[in-house]
């Protein structure tokens, strides 16, 4: 019953909300699948009129009928190539529409679910899903349209023919449709699991060419060829679990198909040799019976395809039903240019289903201050700089900009204000000057070019074969570590946000990238407000004010002078680096 509901709602919703719009290519289709269906029909009759013409040499066999034969083709032929060309396009702008949907919702989904998703699964629904939306969507409209047609012209043809003879075919052939439909349940379910099972290979997959470096480096291909082996045969078990499913529907009507021409060769052979009907009759209808297996063939095998395009569907409507739970309260304001306030009060958070991250947090940033965040490893300094821009909702607590709760402004508005640097940074596979443009869409060459060259940038770019024109490669692998991170700080000064959140910027580069760094991110702080996460104190210690944290909470805070008198977690990590450096 549950299976029943879920194909009505999928199919009524998929004709509501996409299929609606395209009833002008679906009716055009109809129509000339209907002339495709009148044509064929026509096929077993001309075959009649032949062989009665023959029996009785009539010469019009020889000029009627092949004329008449030529512009029945004629005519299907064209049908059949507007209705094929139709009912591609309905089914490819259909397909068009919700990839546009569906990327666009995970452009606006929140982090959680974004990192919480393997990228694989996500790929996996704009890629395999959508080929087998694509084909059921096709297939359903051959099927219901011509294919039907087409057999309930046939069958009318039939019974014109041997009304008799017409109703052993058409009492015989339903009785394949319970079993057929009780293999496609089964097959919507296999099918499912084939698309989870191709979206964690599709995960493996970009995984180990992402990291092939790492994987070299530590001798791991022989682990991770195990690991894709698995998959893969994973994946072929699941995949012959639905070939099989679809195969079982082939016997059951070819064993159908094949006991009604017997039945039809033994009547209607015993008709004519009793003088009861035409030779032309007997042939005409034989001709349509074998005709009707190829439609009847096609609509037995539909229901596999619609079962595997509806689990596609649903995997679909599930993506787009997905609802963020950081969105814009109806009272939410524009925050125009902010002047740099920042407050957090009392904030604790965790991240779902994992232990408290911050604790009673509370920090007061005036604008222009620069402070610094310093603590071990998971002590909740990223996860600061995550609930600013509102990536994520504190659990309690507040987070203020500018005297606003973050939660009572619009979360676009709000990022328009901050400008975001981390140690992994991001560059898509477009040129440098592109890169950068990110930070303001509108910005020309010459704009781009300044901030390049506030980012100590622009003398390594115009070195490069094609200058701004280069393009980085995929995540930046054309450039360095310094060079991506310096695009990274043009990018940001291109935006010219009043508050900078600067995560780890410095920590992977060598030392001469690193002074270049720190002078870029030095002249891009200058009259913002600033909030940088180090672990060298290098390159905190000119900060306004230091906040030292442990475990989700604030140990300490104060300038580096202050802490680094203090016998606190601050001077402890400023002696190891010292003793570090010393030993160097």
């Amino acid at each position: 019953m549950i299976e029943k509901e879920n194909t009505k709602y999928l199919i009524g919703r998929l004709w509501r909300d996409w299929l609606r719009s395209q009833i002008i290519r679906i009716s055009g289709a109809v129509f000339f699948m209907v002339v495709v269906a009148a044509t064929s029909a026509l096929y077993p009759k001309v075959i009649e009129l032949a062989v009665d013409m023959l029996a009785d040499s009539d010469k019009r066999v020889l000029t009627l009928l092949p004329a008449a034969i030529i512009i029945i083709t004629f005519i299907r032929g064209i049908a059949s190539y507007s209705q094929s060309v139709l009912n591609q396009s309905m089914s490819l702008r259909v397909i068009a529409e919700l990839q546009k949907s569906m990327f666009s919702k995970l452009m606006y989904a929140d982090m959680e679910m974004m990192q919480d998703t393997k990228t694989g699964n996500l790929i996996s629904r704009f890629t395999n899903d959508v080929n087998l939306m694509r084909d059921a969507l096709s297939r359903t409209l051959t099927v219901l349209g011509r294919e039907s047609l087409t057999a309930i012209a046939l069958i009318g043809m039939m019974f014109h023919l041997d009304w008799i003879l017409a109703l052993i075919v058409v009492i015989t052939f339903p009785l394949a449709g319970r079993p057929i439909l009780r293999l496609g349940r089964r097959l919507r379910r296999a099918s499912t699991n084939v698309q989870t099972s191709l979206g964690s290979l599709t995960a493996t997959l970009a995984q180990s060419f992402n990291g092939i470096r790492l994987i070299k480096a530590y001798g791991m291909e022989k682990q991770q060829n195990q690991q894709s082996e698995w998959l893969f045969d994973e994946v072929y078990r699941l995949i012959m679990k639905t070939v099989k499913g679809r195969a079982r529907a082939q016997p059951i009507l070819e064993t159908l198909g094949g006991f009604c021409v017997a039945l039809v060769l033994a009547y209607g052979g015993l008709r004519v040799i009793s003088g009861s009907g035409t030779l032309g009759e007997f042939v005409g209808f034989l001709s349509a019976a074998i005709m009707l297996l190829q439609p009847i063939r096609s609509i037995g095998n539909f229901n596999a395809n619609l079962q595997e395009g509806l689990a596609a569907v649903k995997r679909t409507f599930d993506l787009l039903d997905t609802e963020p739970k950081i969105t814009d309260n109806h009272k939410a304001i524009i925050l125009n240019k902010a002047k740099g306030n920042i407050e957090l009060i009392d904030v604790s958070f965790s991240y779902e289903n994992s232990r408290p991250v911050l604790d009673g947090i509370s920090i007061n940033i005036n604008e222009g201050q620069t402070i610094a965040l310093v603590g071990p490893s998971g002590a909740g300094k990223s996860t600061i700089l995550n609930l600013i821009p509102r990536f994520y909702d504190t659990d309690s607590g507040s987070v203020k900009i500018d005297g606003h709760d973050v939660k009572n402004v619009t979360t676009a508005s709000l990022r328009d204000q901050i400008s975001l640097v981390s140690q992994d940074i991001t560059l898509f596979n477009l040129s440098i000057e592109d890169n950068i443009r990110f930070g303001d869409s509108s910005a020309d060459l010459e704009k781009i070019q300044n901030v390049a060259k506030n980012a100590a940038a622009h003398d390594f770019i115009i070195n490069l074969p094609n200058g701004y024109d280069t393009i980085v490669g995929e995540q930046g692998t054309n450039l360095s570590g310094g060079e991506r991170q310096r695009i990274a700080i043009a990018r940001a000064m291109l935006k010219n946000a009043p508050i900078l959140l600067f995560d780890e910027a410095t920590s992977s580069l060598d030392a001469e990238s690193e002074f270049l760094v720190h002078n870029a991110i030095k002249r891009l702080s200058e009259g913002r407000t600033t909030i940088v996460i180090a672990h060298r104190l290098s390159t905190v210690m000119a900060a306004d004010k230091i906040y030292v944290m442990n475990e989700g909470k604030i140990v300490e805070h104060g300038k580096h002078n202050e802490l680094i008198t203090k016998d606190g977690l601050y001077s402890r990590f400023a002696q190891i680096q010292f003793q570090y450096i010393k030993k160097i």
